[in-house]
């Protein structure tokens, strides 16, 4: 175990007229508490009091908030409230979600502290009091472990990817009381005018880097996403798809999956129609398990697919779907 606190960077949604933690973020706790027993929890807005206790839950044994309202989506002022914390917390190491704004302030951060940055880490561990990051490179063609030693000056920072780690509740922990951080943005970061932000989602369900079910469809369903969502939805299932969908305006840009869209991990990944090309692979290369359901015996998916079913999706599918709806009840 680190000697010092870590420090992670809480990220709030609003949730049926509750302020709680993400999920990733959830995650982030139960990793900083295998790290330390002395987990601080930075907020760039005040939670709800049911979401403080799940940040105590989630292994938070002190909060701090920083109040940056709207700007708390651009990446440069969470950086500020980053380092502000970290000099007042003094922690052996702080955690992000490895996201676009989490990656960009981490490297921001780092350099203002005078640190390092690891970005899309996969598993995060403490040997002999140095942090070992493991990740996968090379459009997950390898398998990395990076060591950070104890500094003098400076903290270093860890994206830690979404389902990296199983976010784990503690039970009867204590309320925490919620203590306000001071931050003096930068002049670079004061000069950032925030125009407008919106979310955007590609179907209902969970979202795509935190869904620990992802149903993806390629070229081979011909923009029937219907189909896809007919399968996702029983399954809780988050819908994502490969460039060609996108491309083809299937579906929208935010679902993209692969080397120039997003990454995830989610425990249980199924294909449909989806060939297997590096640009798409590149992306769920920390899938727990892949299922893939493709008419061409030969595509390059079922060379690192855990189940592969040769078939037509539109006959597959709903075959699959009934079913699940049987075994259901």
């Amino acid at each position: 175990m680190l000697d010092a606190p870590v420090l992670v960077l809480i990220d709030l949604e609003d949730q049926a007229g509750a302020c709680a933690p993400t999920g990733p973020a959830l995650e982030l706790l139960t990793a900083a508490r295998r790290l330390s027993g002395d987990v601080v929890a930075l907020c760039l807005r005040a939670p709800d009091a049911p979401g403080a206790a799940a940040i105590a839950g989630a292994g938070a044994s002190r909060l701090l908030v920083a109040e940056l309202g709207d700007r708390s989506a651009l990446a440069a002022d969470a950086a500020d409230a980053v380092v502000a914390a970290a000099r007042a917390v003094g922690p052996g190491a702080i955690l992000v979600v490895s996201d676009y704004r989490g990656k960009e302030l981490a490297g921001r951060a780092s350099v203002l502290l005078g640190s390092v940055a690891v970005s899309d880490a996969a598993d995060l561990e403490e040997v002999d009091g140095e942090l070992r990051a493991s990740k996968l490179v090379l459009s997950g063609s390898w398998s990395t472990t990076v060591s950070v030693a104890p500094q003098a000056e400076g903290t270093p920072i860890i994206a830690l990817r979404p389902g990296a780690v199983e976010a784990e509740a503690q039970p009867g922990a204590a309320p925490l009381e919620a203590e306000a951080l001071a931050v003096e943005p930068a002049a670079e970061t004061a000069a950032v005018e925030l125009v407008s932000r919106e979310s955007a989602s590609a179907a209902t369900g969970p979202a795509l880097g935190e869904a620990r079910t992802v149903v993806v469809g390629g070229r081979g369903v011909d923009g029937d996403f219907d189909l896809v969502r007919s399968l996702a939805e029983p399954l809780g299932a988050a819908v994502g798809a490969t460039r060609v969908a996108c491309d083809e305006g299937w579906i929208e840009r935010s679902a993209q999956i692969g080397q120039t869209g997003e990454t995830i991990s989610p425990r249980l990944y199924i294909s449909l129609g989806v060939s297997g090309a590096i640009h798409h692979t590149s992306g769920i290369q920390g899938a727990g398990t892949i299922v893939a359901i493709c008419d061409d015996s030969e595509a390059p998916i079922f060379e690192m697919a855990d189940y592969g079913v040769v078939g037509d999706v539109t006959e597959v599918v709903p075959q699959l779907v009934e079913e699940l709806e049987r075994l259901r009840g």
